[in-house]
């Protein structure tokens, strides 16, 4: 499938006429070909007005149409074959096991959410059968389920090319609730993002479905998706990346006249606590175990062990020997764009120059560009209470260990974080009760919170929370992976004393779809 640098606005490919984007070979600095010209504000308006007029249509079709679209989605990306691979490869710097492994992913999650739109469970429909006798007022027919919002604009992120860009988790659910997407792709994987949305267009065309169900944008800076929030067609928005972008976009979306939501992933530091037991017994595993968690994909993760929390002493010593060990051994890795690789050496930078701050530890020298050489430091917990810069984000590699004077002062240093994606406790059996006593703290400050594992690596499965309080999202309601991530997509509507023949499908009296419901109070099935 050859690349041509257009966008496509439903089914039509369109020439745009604004600064053109040209990816880069991180690993080379060489720039890939084709350019590819942003689209303008009526570009943008052209690809809403097409996703309105298809809303309708494609909110109501039935779950069996939607879940073959989101298979046939699946399927169209997997024919891409190795031309997929090998584009996201040079644009991006990764693997190419790795972008094999994401593509199994982003197909992974498309089928999983065709099968959560066939179990029909997402429209969570409410009967009350009416009650005519009841005293002193009878009760109407009343019958609730979940509709699509409508068109969505969906972020393409840099990190993860295909898992979270133009067919991955946000428009996987968006188009699983039902509405329409249009995704501005971002300019660090242009082709990949055009291979990916020919796949997706065709796959529409495929499942005889509106043109405009699906259309892909581009755009630098930040003037394509500044209109696309503020369109009044668009009705939500899904979004990974900084924070400033993400607040941007919040910004927008509550300046409009019918303010919508965001649901933006923006910054997580993801604290590791080791307690006193845990590190005792095993202080040189958790010192290999942290150093692969941090050093995986050069540290260009959402869950990136950003920080790491204990008692000081022996053992907290006998880690940090253990642990910069492993990170001398650590060799460089291509960052994913020469920006993100400046603003790792920046966030290093600043950290390397802050008085509160000493460097334990750094990887291998880089031996070409765009390289991030792994980075440990260490500071004091009350420096950290004190010093809003400790907790800053660093994406990448780069990891501050705060060493603690007491089971108090490890509370008071969680109490003092952020909102979090995850949280990880080390742990040992008579480590339990101080976990029990610090578990409140990170509910509320995290989304996920794990036992003796690592945070990177986001399973998709139904029970998965990729969210959290903010900065790490602005909703802290949500999830991003995960079958709940269709909810984001929806809002409910309760029709009272409809006709059988009017209802909707899901509400009629006969069930004809076989949806769990809650009927009178009582769950079915």
């Amino acid at each position: 499938m050859p690349l041509t640098g257009n966008l496509l606005i439903g089914q039509t490919p369109v020439t745009g006429s604004r600064e053109a984007i040209r990816a880069i070979d991180p690993a080379t600095g060489q720039a890939l070909e084709p350019a590819y010209l942003g689209g303008t504000r009526e570009h943008v308006s052209q690809a809403c007005a097409l996703a309105w007029a298809a809303f309708d249509a494609y909110r109501e079709t039935s779950p069996e149409q939607r879940a073959q679209f989101l298979e046939t989605i699946a399927a169209q990306i997997e024919a891409l074959g190795d031309a997929l691979i090998d584009r996201a490869v040079a644009e991006t710097g990764l693997p190419a096991a790795r972008i094999q492994g994401e593509r199994g992913r982003t197909c992974t999650q498309l089928r999983t959410f065709a099968r959560v739109v066939r179990a029909g469970e997402w429209l969570d429909v409410r009967v009350d059968t009416a009650l005519p006798e009841r005293q002193p007022l009878p009760r109407a027919d009343l019958r609730q389920r979940q509709v699509a919002l409508g068109p969505v604009a969906v972020f393409g992120a840099s990190n993860f090319p295909l898992a979270f860009s133009v067919a991955g988790g946000d428009t996987a659910s968006a188009l699983a609730a039902g509405c329409p997407v249009v995704v501005k792709a971002h300019s660090a994987h242009p082709g990949t993002s055009e291979l990916v949305g020919q796949a997706v267009a065709q796959a529409v065309q495929q499942c005889g479905l509106p043109a405009g169900v699906f259309s892909l944008l581009y755009g630098s800076g930040r003037e394509a998706g500044i209109a696309l929030v503020s369109d009044p067609r668009i009705k939500a928005v899904g979004f990974t990346g900084s924070r400033s972008g993400g607040i941007a976009l919040c910004q927008a979306a509550q300046a409009r006249p019918e303010p919508i939501p965001v649901y933006a992933e923006m910054s997580s530091i993801n604290p590791v606590f080791l307690f006193d037991a845990a590190l005792q017994a095993r202080a040189e595993a958790l010192a290999q175990g942290f150093v692969a968690s941090l050093t995986q994909g050069a540290g260009q993760f959402c869950t990136n062990p950003g920080l790491v929390i204990a008692r000081q002493g022996p053992a907290l010593q006998r880690f940090l020997s253990a642990a910069s060990s492993h990170l001398r051994q650590a060799a460089a890795q291509t960052m994913l764009t020469p920006g993100i690789f400046s603003a790792y050496q920046a966030g290093v930078a600043t950290l390397a120059e802050n008085a509160n701050a000493q460097a334990v530890a750094r990887g291998q020298d880089s031996n070409g560009p765009n390289q991030c050489q792994a980075q440990l430091f260490i500071t004091q917990a009350e420096a950290f209470l004190s010093d809003p810069a400790l907790q800053g984000e660093v994406f990448g590699a780069a990891s501050l260990v705060v060493a603690c004077s007491s089971d108090e002062q490890i509370r008071q240093v969680a109490e003092h974080l952020e909102g979090q994606l995850t949280a990880t406790l080390h742990l040992d059996e008579t480590d339990i009760d101080r976990a029990r006593a610090l578990l409140p703290t990170l509910e509320r400050k995290a989304g996920r919170i794990l036992v003796n594992g690592w945070p990177t690596g986001v399973e998709v499965c139904d029970a998965m929370v990729h969210g959290g309080p903010f900065p790490a999202t602005s909703d802290a309601r949500t999830t991003s992976v995960g079958t709940a991530a269709i909810l984001r997509f929806l809002r409910p509507v309760c029709y009272q004393d409809f006709p059988d023949a009017l209802l909707p499908q899901a509400l009629k009296q006969g069930n004809p779809l076989q949806l769990r419901r809650l009927l009178d109070g009582k769950r079915e099935g």
